[in-house]
């Protein structure tokens, strides 16, 4: 049972790490891609340090690992709870302003600056959010809920298992992660390291996710090579990469394979990134869906598109890679049931009724699964996620510590 008259520390903890920079570079070739991240990151290691758990620190890729010891006799394998410390490179995270709109009586919500205005009609959570405090910007920036919350949400989880030493559980492992907005969470993990037998990503949004099936996902790049000559003597002899590529992506299908026009289980192809001269066009793609097999579908439609382009450009050529990017962890998750069985029980015993739907992205869980860590996803309250109008309800960030207690508790139960 939890203890009602516990104060918690999560809201206190989230706007303070939501002052810190810590947006990460999809352009950037180092890691993490940023070194501002690793400056929250190393006083979250201090932080943790300081509450008790010795072993706390960064290490030399910007990862912070902590074990919380067992406090109990049984054989319980140990669990993580990881989440990331970087925001979206889609909007600046720099000089967050957070504001708290108190008792939230329903309609829309409108923010201070830039008349950025969060719609209770694009945000359907919001009818369920009566009564609640919601944390937002002030509309100049991002608010890092995605995925700060998470991290203030286990540092408080972990703040009251040291305190209520009568909730029994046994080795607790904690993980806070640079660039997954990037794709590049996991490329440095060691999970013989972490210590773990299972994990849980604190990366969701709405109150009672449980998620453990994601997209397949890969990348392609799709180079558009031309000839450049001066534009005053081009006549006959110039063969302009942009053009070329311009009309590759008009090629592209118009009613279908796009997210604009996809939702559920229907995959898609998704233009990212255009950017060239008339001597090298570069066009960018995601291609996700949730059964594997059809990335390859999607790869070949774009492959042949661009080969039909280059034929209608005599002279240009095109070269096309495929990037992996990470799989469908559903493919790990149904194999160890225990997992996101223990949290689906955890939302239950809170009175919550379990959402188990597909997401329709990744989580570092993806890769974490496939690389010996089942890793399913659940709810850390973060909505709105990559823009101005993110926002975080108070009372769903306590819940989350709720859960991740109970989730910890029941480890400890079934061993």
């Amino acid at each position: 049972m939890f203890d009602e008259k516990y104060q918690f520390t999560c809201v206190e903890r989230f706007l303070k790490y939501v002052k810190y920079d810590t947006q990460s570079d999809e352009e950037s070739t180092s890691f993490p891609s940023t070194e501002k991240q690793k400056i929250l990151s190393k006083d979250l290691a201090e932080e943790l340090k300081q509450m008790g758990l010795q072993d706390a620190h960064m290490d030399e890729w910007g990862y912070v690992m902590a074990t919380l010891p067992a406090n109990t006799g049984k054989n319980v394998p140990a669990i993580g709870f990881i989440a990331h410390v970087d925001t979206s490179p889609a909007v600046t995270g720099a000089n967050v302003n957070p504001v708290i709109h108190k008792n939230y009586q329903g309609g829309d919500i409108k923010l201070q600056h830039d008349n950025q205005v969060i719609k209770a009609v694009e945000n359907p959570d919001l009818a369920n959010m009566i009564g609640y405090d919601i944390i937002t910007t002030d509309g100049t920036t991002l608010l890092g809920a995605d995925n700060k919350c998470g991290v203030a949400e286990i540092v408080d989880a972990v703040n009251y298992l040291l305190k209520h030493p009568e909730v029994k559980h046994g080795p607790i492992k904690v993980c806070f992660t640079p660039d997954e907005e990037v794709g590049r969470g996991t490329e440095k993990f060691d999970v013989k390291k972490f210590g773990a037998v299972a994990a849980y990503t604190i990366d969701g949004q709405s109150r009672g996710e449980v998620e453990s099936e994601t997209f397949s996902a890969d990348a392609v790049v799709v180079k558009f090579l031309g000839k450049n000559i001066h534009p005053g003597y081009a006549k006959g002899k110039m063969i302009n990469s942009v053009k070329v590529a311009t009309d590759f992506i008009e090629s592209l299908p118009k009613d279908s394979l796009s997210p604009e026009t996809t939702d559920g289980r229907e995959g898609y192809v998704h233009c990212t990134n255009f950017n060239g001269n008339e001597e090298l066009t570069v066009v960018k793609f995601i291609i996700r869906d949730f059964i594997t097999s059809k990335l390859k579908d999607y790869e070949a439609i774009l492959k042949d598109l661009a080969e039909k382009t280059v034929r209608k450009f005599p002279g240009s050529r095109m070269e096309f890679e495929v990037i992996e990017q990470y799989r469908n962890m559903k493919e790990i998750l149904d194999k160890h049931p225990q997992v996101a069985g223990n949290a689906i029980d955890a939302m239950k015993r809170m009175g919550i009724e379990p959402i188990l739907s597909p997401i329709r992205g990744g989580t570092d869980g993806s890769r974490l699964s496939f690389m010996g860590l089942p890793t399913p996803n659940i709810f850390a309250g973060e909505h709105s996620f990559h823009s101005k109008l993110e926002w975080v309800a108070v009372q769903d960030m306590e819940m989350v510590v709720k859960i991740i207690v109970e989730i910890a508790g029941i480890w400890e139960e079934k061993a």
